[in-house]
């Protein structure tokens, strides 16, 4: 999560947007830091090439335009914003309304409406919203991320299975209907080729995780469909040859009639790219023990958005996946995701003309994996046997966000929950002093160095770090840091000291957590925990065997004082074996 409390009386206002680079140079940085960050940004810029085309594609534009986010808004996501790790481009999180806006206002519609939103988060950043925007409940984002994979892989199952419809509405129930009207053109070449790809990425996910199962999946499919001469449909044969070069710099038409028809989709854009990036941030946070800059964040959101419109290029945000696989990579400053978009240039630059055998079916593979992981099943369960206000809230935005429209569902789950939000918290009278309430910015001077415990960790242990109430986006970002994780450790220290209070909601999700961790042999220690969450952890039936302070458990629960004890425990757990 952000900085603790607020900044204080003396803290300039323009140090909360002194970009995290600066912090890093400051502290040190020599050949060693450089060159673990490049290592860090090529693996990153692997795992983010095959993404950028195939959400440009999914997103009803060329696959070119996913590269040059990548380029453009990555290096300036991670040179201006206020995490250390955040990589930045093109997300599944936009298919949905970058295609509606593209179909409605034409290619200009978005560039403008991309410039909109980045003014809008500039501006948001600076008013400080960034410390609200992670608050935003969590099936209101469970709800329209689900929404969005569902209808990632509907707008796949063309390509996937080389169906020809005479025309494929945009509307989602329209849509299956021509899809299946047309299911006798089914091409067994383009499905078995999808097929492979698919077979392919699960496969190296189950045995090999650490080798990048996407770059691997579509370099093969387009060897075989060049050595085979498979008659398939390749982004050469819809799209042409890829450019192999930048565009160059323009501003996007501007017409005020035009300002306010994509003034909704504007606003939804900065709400994603803002959402997206802070969760992102979040995750980072926990994985690291850092502490990011909310309103930064945002500021450098904004301006990367503004600078990937007037290069011709989509939305972007920060992108959890590719963050967490820049930290497990050995990322130790911004340079990594500056470098990453450095990496991605160069590929452009010299494998473009490659890029024209890849089939389009195997970039539907790659989408169809990117929905499922979106989809978050589990989570989605687990939600809809919450209060029933929750469900309600989640299933409404599904609803709304498949049958309707994205922006209709943001503006009427948010709506919604407020209202949730507020019956519930008119029963909390007090907070425990020492921890605000909101996590604010503050200026990295009142704060120590960052030390990287977790890169000094044990092998097989891995630390999460939560600061601020255990509900909404800090539960989010506790589950989200154990499923980006390659391969899961053998202990996981839970850091809480600077939790001051949990409801239910964050039970719920300490709870979905250790049940994650159980199913695949983790054990999970918590350390510094206070009492109000401990009481209300012990009322709710998690840890109440626990002593307070000390080695207790609740089936792969323990707890420990401090954070030197839980790493004492795990060294100790690790070497006798316990930790099976």
């Amino acid at each position: 999560m952000t900085d603790a409390g607020p900044p204080s009386s003396g803290a300039s206002f323009w140090q909360l947007f002194k970009p995290k680079i600066f912090t890093v140079l400051a502290e040190g940085y020599g050949l060693a830091h450089l060159r673990a960050d490049a290592v860090a940004g090529l693996t990153v810029a692997v795992v983010a090439l095959p993404l950028a085309m195939a959400l440009a594609i999914a997103s009803g534009t060329t696959p070119d335009k996913g590269l040059v986010t990548a380029v453009i808004a990555g290096f300036l996501i991670s040179a201006l914003g206020g995490s250390r790790f955040q990589i930045g481009g093109p997300t599944g999180a936009f298919v949905v309304v970058v295609f509606n806006v593209i179909a409605q206002h034409g290619y200009d519609g978005l560039l403008l409406a991309t410039l909109m939103a980045g003014v809008m988060l500039v501006a948001a950043g600076l008013m400080r919203f960034g410390t609200w925007i992670k608050y935003i409940p969590e099936p209101v984002v469970t709800g329209f991320t689900a929404g969005i994979a569902v209808i990632i892989f509907t707008s796949q199952l063309k390509d996937l299975f080389g169906l020809q419809p005479e025309a494929l509405p945009a509307e989602f129930l329209p849509k299956l209907h021509a899809l299946w009207t047309a299911r006798d053109t089914l091409d067994l070449a383009t499905f078995a080729i999808a097929a492979a790809a698919l077979a392919v990425i699960l496969l190296l996910r189950r045995y090999a995780p650490k080798v990048p199962g996407f770059l691997v999946a579509v370099v093969g499919a387009a060897l075989a469909v060049w050595g085979l001469g498979l008659p398939v449909e390749t982004i050469g044969s819809r799209f042409g040859e890829i450019p192999s070069s930048l565009p160059g710099l323009q501003l996007p038409a501007f017409s005020l009639q035009q300002a306010v028809e994509v003034l909704p989709s504007a606003f939804t854009i900065a709400f994603l790219a803002g959402i997206e990036s802070l969760l992102s941030a979040m995750v980072a946070d926990g994985m690291t023990g850092a502490r990011h800059r909310s309103n930064c964040e945002l500021v450098a959101q904004g301006i990367a958005n503004t600078a990937s419109a007037c290069f011709g290029g989509l939305p972007a945000t920060g992108a959890i996946a590719r963050t967490a696989t820049n930290i497990r990579t050995g990322a130790r400053s911004p340079i990594a995701g500056m470098l990453h978009a450095v990496f991605l240039l160069v590929f452009m630059l010299a494998a473009a003309p490659l890029a024209s055998y890849v089939p389009l079916a195997s970039l539907a593979a790659v989408l169809v994996i990117v929905a499922w992981n979106m989809s978050e099943i589990d989570k989605f369960r687990h939600l809809l046997s919450a209060p029933p206000g929750d469900a309600v809230v989640l299933l409404v935005t599904f609803m709304l966000t498949v049958m309707v429209d994205l922006t209709v569902a943001i503006e009427v789950g948010v709506v919604l929950a407020a209202i949730l939000f507020m019956h519930r918290m008119a029963g909390v009278v007090q907070v425990e002093k020492g921890v605000g309430f909101l996590q604010g910015d503050v200026d990295d001077a009142q704060i120590p160095a960052l030390d990287y415990a977790f890169q000094t960790l044990p092998e097989e242990v891995e630390m999460f770090s939560l600061r601020g109430p255990l509900f909404f986006g800090a539960a989010r970002s506790l589950r989200d840091a154990l499923e980006a994780m390659p391969t899961p450790p053998r202990v996981f220290i839970l850091r809480m000291r600077n939790v001051p209070m949990i409801d239910s909601s964050g039970v719920a999700a300490l709870s979905d957590f250790l049940r994650r961790c159980r199913e695949r042999g983790v054990a999970v220690i918590v350390s510094g925990i206070r009492p109000q969450p401990r009481e209300v952890l012990a009322r709710m039936g998690v840890g109440s065997g626990a002593a307070a302070g000390g080695g207790g458990r609740h089936d792969n629960l323990r707890f420990a004082d401090n954070f030197a004890a839980a790493r004492e425990m795990a060294t100790a757990m690790i070497e006798s074996g316990i930790a099976e």
